[in-house]
C-alpha cells in the first residue's frame, strides 16, 4: 500500500513538471535574422583586413553591436497573466 502511494505521487509529480517545461518551451521564440543583419555579419568577416589585433577588435566589436541589436528587441508579453 505504501508503495502504491508512493508510485502515484512520483507519477503526479512528473506530470506536474512535464507540463511546467512544456508551457516554458511553447514560450521560446526563435530570433531570426533578416538579410540585412546576416548581410552585414557576414560581410567584414569573409574580407578581414590588417593585422590580427585589428581582425580580433574587429569582430569584438561586431560581437558587441550584434549583442546590442539583440537586447533593443522587444520581448514578447505572455498572455497568460
Amino acid at each position: 500500500m505504501k508503495t502504491i502511494f508512493g508510485v502515484l505521487s512520483l507519477l503526479i509529480v512528473v506530470a506536474v513538471v512535464g507540463t511546467m517545461v512544456k508551457k516554458q518551451l511553447t514560450g521560446v521564440t526563435p530570433i531570426s535574422i533578416t538579410q540585412q543583419e546576416a548581410g552585414q555579419a557576414a560581410a567584414p568577416a569573409s574580407a578581414p583586413q590588417g593585422n590580427a589585433q585589428q581582425q580580433s577588435q574587429q569582430i569584438q566589436q561586431q560581437v558587441r553591436q550584434s549583442l546590442d541589436a539583440a537586447m533593443q528587441q522587444a520581448r514578447p508579453v505572455p498572455e497568460d497573466k
